[in-house]
């Protein structure tokens, strides 16, 4: 262990003890600075002290470590839930929490006779029952508006019991006039009658709209029966309302089960966590935070963290819990979550299927809200986003990289090729200076050629019309197409603009003139731009690509087949969705599409 830190910290972690429990770090200051969480503390707290560490996060986090306190708990799940409580009340610089520190609001169902529902952002620990917490502010309106329009709920503060009501002391309101309530303080409605109604409005607020519905269906059939037509038709009114608020939730998933979709998605140094909640297959709210401190963690640590925080705070519990990236120590969280629901709960990263297809809804989510986050940000003359100085210190650049060009080329064996250039500015799209481009001058399969025609009609006109040049040239591709572009670029006498390409398959960096790829770590905020970058190259191209093959019909092996018309080719495809489909299908399989007879089938089956 470096001499440099005190000899009694050093002291105290040689003698830590082998206990589960918590540790927390402070600054020479005495500031908590990290605090963490063990099976064994003495092993964890000695893994920060390994010489070579490598990692920037826990290298700068070492530095500053001057002091170190243990606290000693039964189990790990009673240190993860100390450790929890202890970020959230500390906020330590190298732990990840919400960047909104706000309290968020609750709706309240109050525990006495004849209960109150109303929004609060206190928790009193009172055997109230409490749903949220909401971070929709909109959504929180419009359910609370519901409430009061469907549900006969009491808005007086009165404290109501069986002394109260039989004295008749307190004096009965406007509400009960205007059919708001049913006048519980006079007596007009039952305990068990009211209590019946809270029991629906929690159904709703957990997202049973049909438990609501039904109550009040049964509630107007005996108002029927009695010949009660006008209070039959306001609880008809009140069933309208509660299904055209049913019907607006997406349903996406057939089956019962309550389930939370969490997607979370880091770009740069920000990081957006989205979490839908599903009940009964219907989404009924949306959850979004920013978190801070998550530049060098990985998403499994991030995804960890996130559900320790969110579930410490809500009240109703799904069955699954549907994840984009698996998290650290899944099997504790999981019992953890089971302890707290009162039944199984489990953690789930879907493969295939519709779960996999809510999630991508819910990662464009966040995506948009990243953006969104960009765009304030870039707002700021003054703001340099720190991705973008990480990216100017691995590359060594010269200057700051504001404005990065990225190129890609799309084409299916040389047919309807197309290249992108997107543009980002202050690590942001800025989509008005994105362009596209139809090759002219290439036939055939050669994405190199490709390459440097749209990187020289690109600079050729910048250089005619005497526009901005980019600070950086990202290449989609490796060696071969960087080497290309770097040609174009000598040509036209602009090689001094800084170029380098970024390979998909192992995430290499080219840089001209050096032989071996630069390999950025993978959790690096820099490489994270980049990618980033090649991306949406990468699906400009795919679009534009696809557009034109839309246009210029379906160009597929299917082409190579003679006296195979345009309309035949789409009704095959169709039918087998997939050339590798048509190929497998037996000569009577072909046959059974329109328009395809025995010898145009076993054609078809002889060139594929």
């Amino acid at each position: 262990m470096p001499e440099r830190f005190p000899p009694g910290l050093m002291e105290k972690i040689r003698t830590a003890p082998t206990d589960p429990g918590c540790y927390i770090y402070r600054n020479s200051g005495g500031k908590i600075i990290y605090i963490g969480k063990a099976k064994n503390i003495r092993n964890r707290v000695k893994s920060y002290f390994v010489n070579g560490y490598k990692e920037p996060k826990t290298a700068a986090l070492v530095s500053q470590i001057f002091e170190v306190e243990f606290i000693l708990t039964n189990s790990e799940i009673e240190a993860l839930i100390l450790e929890n409580t202890l970020i959230k009340t500390h906020r330590p610089k190298y732990n990840i929490f919400f960047r909104d520190d706000k309290t968020y609001p609750y709706v309240r169902i109050t525990a006495e006779p004849f209960a109150q529902v109303f929004l609060t952002r206190n928790v009193i620990r009172d055997g109230s029952k409490y749903f949220g917490p909401y971070t929709d502010s909109r959504l929180l309106r419009e359910t609370l508006e519901i409430i009061k329009n469907i549900f006969p709920i009491r808005s007086c503060k009165h404290r109501l019991n069986e002394k109260t009501i039989a004295k008749g002391q307190i004096k009965i309101c406007l509400d009960y006039h205007i059919k708001k309530c049913e006048g519980p303080c006079q007596g007009l409605v039952s305990a068990e009658e009211y209590d019946l109604m809270i029991a629906k409005v929690m159904a709703f607020l957990n997202g049973h709209t049909e438990d609501a519905i039904q109550y009040f269906q049964e509630k107007m059939k005996t108002a029927a029966t009695n010949m009660q037509f006008e209070t039959a038709a306001a609880y008809r009114n009140k069933i309208a309302i509660l299904k055209n608020y049913s019907n607006r939730q997406v349903v996406e998933l057939n089956d019962c089960l309550d389930r939370d979709l969490v997607a979370v998605l880091k770009e740069a140094e920000n990081c957006c966590a989205i979490i839908f909640r599903v009940r009964r297959g219907k989404l009924i709210g949306r959850d979004r935070f920013f978190l801070e401190g998550t530049q060098n963690y990985e998403y499994s640590r991030i995804v960890r963290d996130l559900i320790l925080r969110y579930y410490d705070n809500v009240t109703s519990f799904p069955s699954e819990v549907l994840v984009n990236e698996l998290p650290d120590e899944k099997d504790m969280l999981e019992s953890w979550l089971t302890a707290q629901k009162g039944a199984r709960v489990i953690i789930i990263k879907p493969q295939r299927g519709e779960k996999v297809q809510l999630l991508k809804m819910a990662l464009r989510n966040a995506e948009l809200q990243l953006n969104e986050l960009f765009q304030k940000q870039n707002q700021k003359v003054d703001f340099i986003p720190k991705s973008l100085q990480s990216l100017q210190d691995e590359l060594r650049l010269k200057q700051l990289p504001r404005r990065i060009e990225a190129f890609d080329i799309s084409n299916i064996r040389g047919k309807f090729a197309v290249g992108s250039m997107i543009t980002f500015i202050n690590a942001t799209a800025k989509n008005s200076e994105y362009r596209r481009f139809k090759i002219k001058t290439v036939t055939g399969v050669n994405d190199y050629a490709m390459m440097a025609e749209v990187v020289r009609r690109r600079y050729t006109r910048l250089i005619r019309e005497k526009k901005t040049m980019p600070d950086l040239i990202l290449i989609d591709g490796g060696k071969g197409q960087l080497i290309a572009a770097v040609n174009v670029m000598r040509d036209l006498n602009i090689s001094e603009i800084p170029i380098i390409g970024l390979a998909k398959r192992l995430e290499e960096v080219f840089i001209p003139e050096q032989d071996e790829p630069l390999m950025l770590p993978r959790n690096s905020i820099a490489l994270s731009l980049l990618q980033r970058v090649r991306d949406e190259a990468h699906r400009f191209a795919i679009n534009y690509h696809r557009k034109l093959r839309g246009k210029g019909g379906i160009s597929t092996r299917l082409d190579e087949i003679p006296g195979l018309s345009k309309n035949i080719k789409k009704e095959l495809l169709n039918h087998f969705k997939t050339i590798a489909n048509i190929r497998a299908a037996r000569v009577d399989d072909l046959t059974k599409v329109r328009g395809v007879g025995a010898k145009l089938a076993q054609k078809i089956k002889l060139y594929l």
